[in-house]
């Protein structure tokens, strides 16, 4: 019986993903400046057992709408945002499970720099860390490095497979297992002869430095990716453990489940190497008529205009260039693709704003699961079965008490009907969800690692 897995979804912002709720009287996102309000939030997880914490980020500003960022600022649409790394030593440092996937965008990002700070917070952690593997969608992200905009969807995939070359032989090759000796007696601490330099001349990125970081428990981190387009589909397939998908109607995502699935098996890797976690907001309580007042309540503080905000970001699309009424036109976008995919799938090839405003209830695309403890434990159960989902990123609501309602409410019922695990199992974070510290030997990785002898 497959269990099911759940990660805190959130960002280290006021504004997330469902926009407004931060104005509610009992949300507490405002505090997202103070490291106590972090150590909290990740003790409350882990007594849940959570499986982690899925810090998403930006590295610019949401300013498609009008071509401002006037709007993002009123809203606080992902803006003002602060570093998710900077938080995982403080919430490790409380827990001893939790898991921390952080988004790191590597297109803005030396690789060789990057591959230390992931080493040094998968030191810190005991094996904690995971990557999610983000190219950008945002031209203003551009534009702060000098960018006069961001390179083309497919292209920016095609510097993101070299740039995962670089650091998987950073992280695999140039130490080799047994290299670091600690040998007090001879003044010894590792064998240079089994340190090497990385040598890498490509198209993108030039590199010739050993790896500055020993080898940590996990050596390469858990490998997230969430872009479902057919060339994201690609990647992950090559290269992702966990996907993160967005939730539709039960077939298309089992679609792009069994997909993504196919092509890994055609890399040569198993179907149950990758692990598909669907984004989720969930509004319960211990009645149907309970959940339905809450989720009336909260969607009182939602603002339209900040979830048109992120939208036109995410979709590449300027809103106010169009009437409530007027079908929009979706060309070519540079941003992320499969959001425009998905929208047009639920909305219709003729989709307009009014369309757009009516899915969002609770100020962002995704449709929140409203319902009583046990509804919400069976919606769970049937998209884990019936659409091959292992798990949830749980999109935040009004914190913390969205994330103390199912930890008081469906973890205790999941658990009842076997479906969500009771402890932790012991090791690093890839450990507990595949049974192995390492990266399987079938990982496109496995191929850079020194060979033994």
């Amino acid at each position: 019986m497959r269990q099911i897995h759940f990660n805190a979804f959130d960002m280290n912002c006021v504004g997330h993903i469902q926009h407004g709720l931060w104005a509610h009287p009992r949300d507490q996102s405002h505090r997202f400046n103070e490291i106590a309000y972090w150590m909290d939030y990740a003790k409350r997880l882990e007594t849940g057992l959570f499986d982690g914490i899925f810090l998403a980020d930006v590295v610019g500003v949401n300013d498609v709408l009008g071509g401002s960022p006037d709007a993002a600022i009123r809203g606080a649409v992902q803006v003002p945002v602060n570093d998710p790394m900077m938080l995982v030593p403080a919430m490790a440092a409380v827990t001893t499970h939790l898991g921390f996937g952080v988004t790191a965008n590597l297109t803005y990002e030396p690789p060789f720099l990057f591959a230390r700070r992931m080493s040094t917070l998968d030191h810190l952690t005991g094996g904690r860390i995971g990557w999610n593997i983000v190219t950008g969608y945002l031209d203003s992200a551009a534009k702060a490095i000098g960018l006069d905009a961001q390179a083309a969807h497919d292209d920016r995939y095609d510097l993101a497979d070299e740039y995962m070359e670089v650091v998987y032989r950073l992280w695999e090759e140039s130490w080799a297992d047994g290299a670091v000796l600690l040998d007090r007696a001879n003044h010894l601490y590792a064998d240079p002869a089994r340190v090497r330099k990385i040598s890498h001349a490509g198209k993108q990125y030039r590199l010739d430095a050993m790896h500055l970081s020993s080898p940590s428990p996990q050596r390469t981190p858990v490998l997230y990716q969430a872009g479902s387009s057919t060339r994201g589909r690609q990647f992950a397939a090559t290269h992702a453990e966990c996907v993160f998908v967005n939730g539709q109607k039960i077939e298309g995502v089992k679609a792009i489940v069994d997909d993504i699935r196919a092509k890994a098996v055609n890399y040569g890797r198993q179907a149950d190497d990758i692990k598909i976690f669907m984004g989720a907001t969930i509004v319960t309580g211990k009645t149907e008529a309970e959940a339905r007042e809450k989720f009336e309540d909260y969607r009182r503080y939602v603002s339209s205009e900040a979830a048109l905000v992120h939208a036109a970001a995410s979709l590449g699309i300027d809103f106010s260039r169009y009437d409530l009424d007027e079908p929009i036109e979706t060309g070519r976008s540079n941003a992320i693709v499969s959001n425009v995919e998905a929208v047009t799938r639920s909305a219709g090839p003729q989709w307009t704003k009014r369309k757009l405003l009516e899915q969002m209830v609770l100020g962002s695309r995704q449709a929140p699961m409203i319902g009583s403890a046990e509804q919400i434990a069976d919606q769970l159960a049937n998209w884990s079965q019936e659409a091959g989902i292992d798990g949830f990123n749980l999109s935040r609501t009004v914190v913390p008490e969205c994330f103390d309602d199912i930890i008081s409410l469906v973890v205790p019922i999941l658990q009842e009907r076997g479906l969500y695990k009771t402890q932790y199992a012991d090791g690093p974070l890839r450990q507990k969800l595949f049974g192995a510290p390492r990266l399987p030997d079938r990982h496109i990785a496995a191929g850079f690692r020194q060979k033994a002898g």
